[in-house]
């Protein structure tokens, strides 16, 4: 009896130091099972078959090349306990079956207070999905979706549906549906993403009270589209070459009381869309070399722009289907640059320009009547469209911007200032005969 006691207990240590080599370890689910609520599992470099259900606290180590695998059917890992951590793996092929109502996921979260770091995703509907799941940080994540050209094909990088107070940061997505996408999620908070060719980098729907600071889109669709969502902080996040039809850096629509601050708009199709949209505080940001700078649609109200950097856009800002008269482009005496497409005088070198910048322009109404003239913004023949209208009258202000910023002209002016002082001194240095000498007297050397 003792020996077979003894045989027992040595078969169990086994068990218990290479559970990969033993029936269990073929089934990572059942490895799962047998360990006490709170346990470490260190996984090799190997690939372990999913579909896994995770319901105790456990954290799950992994390595460069552990993998978990789905069987396509259905979500790889599922997390229905709460504090459970996850590390350093590889997840993938989750079901793309996107009629079902389950919304399948290569990590799906049911739970709050977890924490996935350092996980890569590929061949799944969603990359990670959580589910009515508070106080969650998901951090390192890669996930790679399949591409442009299967955009309707797939879900979302990560998608947060009824999910509030999760932290999302440093992660990259590249080639989902959507980035990130916030359906009826409040109070989360992103920071340091990296998201590219995608439909639209960033989404959120009817979810309000987020922040989301230094993050980075590039070569999507739509860099950010905010959608009956209020009360948001966008800020430091950079926007580039976010470029086709109908493109924009950010959309907001029928989103209220939202602050986009510093953010940088660069080479895109439109910098700011904004439609049926109030009270929106757009301060600080560099809009340049975008084909519209600002698109404003008369629907939207209120809104203020001061302290911006617009320049270089091949049109500076347009309102379209109407006068738009309820928007304003200065806040307590603080316009905006508009840098060289407009010139400028600041004699008092105070910082903000000698009279006000009125853009007029005749495109509105060719803008809203053919989509297709965005894609010949540049093209020479609107030029001389513009300039016929402007002949005719038929132009309409576009923007009033009564205090100007002039900083970038101030210090030119500090410049000239300076060369005019200088040439006072010559001349009460050298004589007005030498000076006459230089520049010649009626065109010629004296």
């Amino acid at each position: 009896m003792n020996k077979l006691l003894l045989i027992l207990f040595v078969f169990s240590l086994t068990f218990i130091v290479h559970p990969e080599k033993n029936s269990a370890a073929e089934n990572l689910q059942a490895m799962i099972d047998s360990l006490e609520e709170g346990a470490v599992l260190k996984l090799e470099e190997k690939t372990y078959e999913g579909n896994i259900v995770i319901d105790k606290r456990l954290t799950i180590i992994g390595s460069e090349k552990t993998v978990i695998k789905g069987d396509g059917t259905g979500n790889v890992i599922s997390i229905k306990a709460p504090n459970v951590t996850i590390k350093k793996l590889t997840v993938t092929n989750s079901s793309m079956n996107r009629n079902s109502s389950e919304e399948y996921a290569g990590i799906k979260i049911h739970s709050n207070g977890n924490v996935v770091d350092h996980i890569k995703i590929t061949d799944s509907f969603h990359g990670i999905y959580l589910s009515q799941a508070h106080d969650n940080k998901i951090t390192n994540v890669t996930i790679k979706g399949m591409g442009k050209g299967e955009i309707a094909a797939q879900g979302n990088g990560i998608h947060v549906y009824y999910a509030n107070n999760n932290l999302l940061t440093h992660n990259t997505i590249e080639g989902t549906r959507d980035g990130m996408f916030f359906d009826y999620a409040n109070k989360n908070e992103s920071y340091q993403n990296k998201i590219s060719n995608t439909r639209y980098g960033l989404h959120y729907m009817y979810s309000d009270e987020n922040i989301f600071k230094n993050n980075t889109f590039t070569m999507n669709t739509g860099g950010a589209a905010v959608m009956n969502s209020n009360r948001l902080l966008l800020e430091d996040n950079h926007f580039i070459v976010n470029y086709g039809n109908q493109s924009f850096g950010l959309l907001l629509l029928q989103a209220n009381d939202n602050q986009i601050k510093n953010n940088t708009f660069y080479m895109n199709q439109r910098g700011i869309y904004i439609d049926q949209a109030t009270r929106n505080s757009i301060q600080g940001n560099k809009i340049s070399q975008n084909q519209i700078g600002i698109e404003l649609w008369a629907s939207s109200n209120e809104q203020i722009f001061t302290g911006n950097l617009i320049t270089e856009n091949t049109i500076p800002a347009v309102t379209i289907g109407g006068s738009g008269e309820n928007n304003f482009w200065s806040h307590e005496g603080n316009g905006n640059d508009w840098g060289n497409s407009f010139p400028l005088t600041d004699l008092n070198q105070n910082g903000i320009g000698d009279f006000p910048i009125t853009y007029q322009s005749s495109l509105y109404q060719l803008l809203e009547d053919q989509e297709l003239s965005y894609l010949f913004l540049k093209s020479p023949a609107l030029g001389i469209y513009e300039k016929m209208n402007a002949v005719l009258g038929d132009e309409k202000v576009m923007f009033n911007d009564p205090h100007p910023l002039a900083a970038a002209k101030g210090t030119s002016n500090l410049i000239l200032v300076a060369v005019i002082g200088l040439a006072a001194v010559l001349i009460l240095l050298k004589g007005r005969h030498l000076l006459c000498i230089t520049f010649g007297r009626n065109g010629r050397k004296t």
